[in-house]
Parts: C-alpha cells; sequence; structure tokens
C-alpha cells in the first residue's frame, strides 16, 4: 500500500488575537497579535508533513501571500500545489482566542472561494492511498464540485477518502442531510462532538458515530478534552482520553488529530494505533500558537 496522501482545500493568513485584559467595548484592549499561516487543509498537510509523511497539498491563494505558504508548508515537508490567484488575496481569518484558548473566527475566504478542479494537477494523484478534504470545501457551493469531482477520482483510482466536516456554524447552515449526501461512502469522517450531533441528533458521542457509519466505514468522534470515540461499520468499538496538554490555542486541535489519525492510518497501523496518534498530535496542537507545528 501506498503511504501518500493528497489534501486538497483551504490555505489561510490567520491573525490570532489573545486579549490580555478584560476586553474593553469601543475602546481599546491589550493584546497579543500574531500572523500565522492557516487553513485547516493546510494545517493537516503541515502536521502529515511534520510526521514524515508523504504528502501534498492544492490550494488556491492569493498573489499577495501564496509563495509565502508555498514555502512555509515546504519546510513541513510538503509539496504543495497552490496556485496563485491574481484577482483575489489569499483568504483570511481573525481568530480571538479567550482564556482557555478557545477561538471565535472572522472568516473571509477569498482565494479559496475560487478554487476549481483546473488548480489539481493530475500529477499529484500518483501513488496515493488517502484523499483528505474539509468541509469547507463542500459549504461553498462555487467549490463544491471541487470536492465531489475529487471524491469521484480518488475513488475511480481505489484511493481511500476522509472528510473532516470542521465547522459547525457551516454544517448547521447547509443541512445534514445534504452534508451526508455529498459525503456518502467516504472511508472515514472525522466530526467533533457539536457536529456529530448535528449530522445525527444524537447527543451522545458513541451512539452518533454508530449512527454515522450508516454512510461512512468508520467514524471518528473527537470530543477535545474527553478523548475521542470510533466506532466501524462492521461493529468495531474504540475509545480513548485525551492526551493531557498545556492548552494555549485550540486552533489546529481537529486538524492535528485528522493527521495523525491520517498518518498512521498509511502506514498500515490499526484502529488503536490511528485513534493514539490522532490523539497525540492533537494534543501537540494545542500547545502552540496557530494552526500548524513550529
Amino acid at each position: 500500500m501506498s503511504s501518500r496522501v493528497l489534501v486538497i482545500g483551504d490555505v489561510v493568513d490567520d491573525l490570532l488575537v489573545r486579549p490580555m485584559t478584560a476586553v474593553t467595548p469601543a475602546s481599546d484592549t491589550t493584546a497579543e497579535i500574531r500572523p500565522r499561516p492557516g487553513g485547516s487543509a493546510a494545517n493537516v498537510a503541515g502536521w502529515l508533513g511534520a510526521l514524515g509523511i508523504d504528502v501534498s497539498f492544492v490550494g488556491r491563494a492569493g498573489h499577495n501571500s501564496a509563495s509565502e505558504h508555498v514555502t512555509a508548508l515546504h519546510r513541513q515537508g510538503v509539496d504543495a500545489r497552490i496556485a496563485v490567484d491574481r484577482e483575489r488575496t489569499t483568504g483570511s481569518i481573525v481568530l480571538v482566542l479567550d482564556e482557555h484558548g478557545e477561538r471565535t473566527m472572522y472568516v473571509d475566504r477569498a482565494a479559496n472561494g475560487s478554487l476549481t478542479a483546473r488548480d489539481i494537477p493530475d500529477d499529484v494523484w500518483r501513488d496515493v492511498a488517502v484523499l483528505h478534504l474539509t468541509g469547507y470545501t463542500f459549504f461553498d457551493p462555487a467549490t463544491r464540485p471541487v470536492a465531489l469531482n475529487a471524491i469521484v477520482n480518488a475513488r475511480r483510482r481505489h484511493i481511500a477518502v476522509s472528510v473532516d466536516p470542521s465547522s459547525a456554524a457551516y454544517l448547521r447552515e447547509a443541512g445534514a442531510e445534504a452534508f451526508l449526501d455529498w459525503t456518502a461512502g467516504v472511508d472515514v469522517l472525522l466530526p467533533n462532538a457539536v457536529e456529530a450531533e448535528l449530522l445525527t441528533g444524537m447527543t451522545d458521542a458513541d451512539v452518533a458515530a454508530a449512527q454515522l457509519t450508516a454512510t461512512c466505514a468508520t467514524a471518528a468522534v473527537k470530543l477535545g478534552g474527553g478523548g475521542a470515540v470510533v466506532r466501524t461499520a462492521e461493529g468495531g468499538e474504540l475509545q480513548a482520553d485525551a492526551v493531557p496538554a498545556d492548552v494555549r490555542d485550540s486552533t489546529g486541535a481537529g486538524d492535528g488529530f485528522a493527521a495523525g489519525w491520517i498518518a498512521a492510518w498509511v502506514r498500515g497501523e490499526d484502529l488503536a494505533d490511528r485513534l493514539a496518534l490522532g490523539l497525540e498530535v492533537s494534543a501537540r496542537a494545542v500547545t502552540v500558537l496557530g494552526g500548524r507545528p513550529h
């Protein structure tokens, strides 16, 4: 089995804001403000590269920072194929962190919204074992055809597919039925607890994971500090606690989990090892500022 991974999706200029005092409405608040490369899909690729996995990333960025994103991903061992948009700037997100490292995000998709199938070179499919997609590409009507076509291409090439819904807000807007239809038959779904509840109506994560296996082979539901639960269509059940970590920034925790899971998967490791590495990388992710390995 090949160990190559292809990740398609968003690349973003993140601006992280951590208020250092109580927020003062309509006036000044002292804060720590740091720019970071981001984007859920690009973050997954970055963690995979840092884990030594042969990974390609395909996305679209604006002329203002496309080259910087290519360089940043190359440093993490990623074959970065970022199309340059001459009309739009790179997508950007302002992330405001609270005292627990939880974030509220303000999103401008910008160049991400103009990603097309033409931006995916034929050669990136060579010897790929797993295709990973994030929900953002599905939720945007302009890029949804890219995600759906990528799944068709993967199936035709006998490539496994993993999908992280990524956004409870956008999932709620799109609706569970539509999302489950778009992703029907994928090998792995990686929702968090809120997303799993939205997809199934079930508040119990284990029950939600089991229900999700009606449309995917494996569902791994992330529970934040509670670890994760896994169910398979064949009846497999697994649960593990979170790896203790000093949480600085929850940005990229789910992306780290996805990368750890996929890395163990393409190395031929079993479900327990995939879950363990997913939780380990997720714990590493929350200790750094931003969504990528430093």
